[in-house]
């Protein structure tokens, strides 16, 4: 993997880069739909390469473990043969989905045990065994196994997760750095920044990130409920340690408006579940504002969903014959908004970046979140 800076914005830390990868480059800022089960949800994969533009997507490896499970995927020959995606994939290490599962897992200095909520099935992510099963996915970018603070966490506890998230890296990187990929391509471990929203654990547990010299680099735990303000705080401040050199991978976020604010700060690479499922609750991002589009108000709104969008779907159809789908239910109703949204999400982040390029990032981003974040 190799990652070129092309140009520094001026007035704030965000950056236009290009990540190389062996299934493709990738121009950053970019925004990663999510594929949690080998599938962008209503979304086919020739639509996400010809509609929303997508330069890598994300896989799931909780899921993806359960089902359909790693003989299954090593057969086909990893995730790429898997669902016919032939562009980057990153898949996350599960820590997250286990985190979810409070009342079905349990944390120790081994790993998190866990039911599955399939079956019921106990089973165990050690960080050795989530390089081993990353590995048979074969995902271009593999995260390490961290474990996902819950917010709001007292100090101790913080400290002493964070701290065996940086244990777990150690044996994670051991692992890595002594096996092999399996399908003739090479793979990228990204450790993650944890620390709850502690400003000194964010910044040690930065700072050993950094000293791992990993080619790329993650913040986690910055999705699970904390206000805003914490968010950008926490961003800023990791942002300020974390190699300037490599990117940087803001797990989990999430609106618009946080996207374009994060750039502000040097994050280059997003992922959230956001545009989808809030496109299936008739939740449309658009270039001016946000719809609801079950409103009544777009019964009789023959405007394009949105003439900025490069989706053809997003002004070849009318708000009205949208909102029609929905009240009548129609699935295509679900693909037409999640399409559009994840468009919009990728149209924000390459409008972005030209103004990186351009010199006039600031101005336009600040221009840019009022009216992504209004009401329609």
């Amino acid at each position: 993997m190799k990652f070129e800076l092309n140009k520094l914005d001026e007035s704030s830390q965000a950056r236009a880069g290009e990540i190389t990868t062996d299934h493709g480059v990738i121009q950053t800022p970019i925004f990663m739909p999510v594929g949690t089960q080998a599938t962008v949800k209503a979304v086919h994969f020739s639509e996400l390469k010809e509609e929303v533009y997508a330069q890598i997507i994300l896989g799931n490896t909780y899921h993806l473990y359960l089902r359909p499970g790693m003989e299954i995927m090593e057969k086909a020959g990893g995730l790429h043969q898997f669902s016919t995606w032939d562009q980057p994939i990153l898949t996350d290490s599960g820590g997250f989905q286990v985190f979810s599962l409070s009342e079905r897992r349990k944390i120790t200095e081994e790993g998190a045990t866990f039911k599955s909520h399939i079956d019921g099935s106990k089973h165990i992510f050690t960080p050795e065994n989530v390089m081993d099963i990353q590995r048979v996915i074969g995902a271009d970018f593999i995260m390490a196994l961290d474990e996902c603070i819950p917010y709001p966490c007292d100090f101790h506890y913080a400290r002493r997760s964070t701290e065996r998230t940086h244990r777990w890296l150690k044996r994670c990187i051991e692992r890595f750095d002594t096996t092999e990929p399996l399908y003739g391509h090479e793979q990228t471990l990204m450790p993650i920044v944890q620390g709850s929203t502690y400003k000194d654990l964010r910044k040690m547990s930065a700072e050993f990130v950094a000293s791992c010299d990993r080619p790329a680099n993650a913040i986690g735990g910055v999705s699970v409920g904390e206000p805003t303000e914490d968010m950008y705080e926490i961003t800023e401040t990791v942002c300020e340690i974390l190699p300037k050199d490599k990117p940087r991978y803001l797990m989990g976020v999430g609106t618009p408006a946080n996207l374009l604010e994060c750039i502000a700060m040097g994050i280059d690479m997003f992922d959230c579940v956001m545009p989808t499922r809030n496109a299936r609750n008739g939740q449309l991002f658009t270039s001016e504002g946000i719809i609801n589009i079950k409103n009544a108000k777009w019964k009789d709104d023959f405007s394009p969903i949105d003439i900025n969008c490069p989706a053809s779907t997003s002004h070849l159809h009318s708000k009205a014959y949208l909102r029609h789908l929905f009240i009548s239910k129609e699935y295509l109703g679900y693909q037409i908004a999640s399409i559009h949204n994840l468009s919009f999400y990728l149209w924000l982040v390459q409008e972005a970046r030209k103004h990186i390029l351009e010199g006039d990032f600031t101005t336009w981003k600040n221009q840019m979140v009022k009216k992504v974040t209004q009401r329609l």
